[in-house]
């Protein structure tokens, strides 16, 4: 028979819990102590973010302000076209009503006309059978 020796010990599910949870906190503390806040390059890197907020930002409310502008500016324009049309229209109406007034005046003289021609036939055809 082989002789037992006092060998391994298997540890209990508490055992290793415990065990993980350790482990765990220190590697969380060995993270923090590399990456305080004491150290430069992540407070340097900590300012770039910030100033690239605030650049983000400024750029944005001068999109904004820019914008703004922009639709005062096309509202304005549009207002402008909108008279200059509705001018246009009216300039358009009033010589269609003075072209239809033309019309109408040289259709009355030339009925006029073809009547002063017809009723000149008509005397001449009289004047004949006398």
């Amino acid at each position: 028979m082989p002789k037992q020796t006092g060998g391994f010990k298997e540890q209990s599910l508490a055992e290793r819990q415990t065990a993980a949870a350790n482990a765990k906190k220190a590697a969380l503390e060995r993270f923090r102590a590399s990456t305080a806040a004491n150290n430069p390059a992540v407070a340097a890197r900590k300012a770039a973010r910030s100033a690239g907020a605030a650049e983000r930002t400024a750029a944005k409310q001068a999109r904004e302000v820019e914008k703004a502008e922009r639709k005062v500016r096309d509202s304005k324009l549009a207002e402008q076209a909108a008279q200059a049309a509705e001018q246009a229209a009216q300039a358009a109406a009033e010589k269609l009503a003075s072209e239809l007034k033309e019309q109408a005046a040289r259709d009355v003289a030339l009925q006029a006309e073809q009547k002063a021609a017809r009723d000149a036939r008509y005397a001449a055809r009289k004047a004949r059978k006398r």
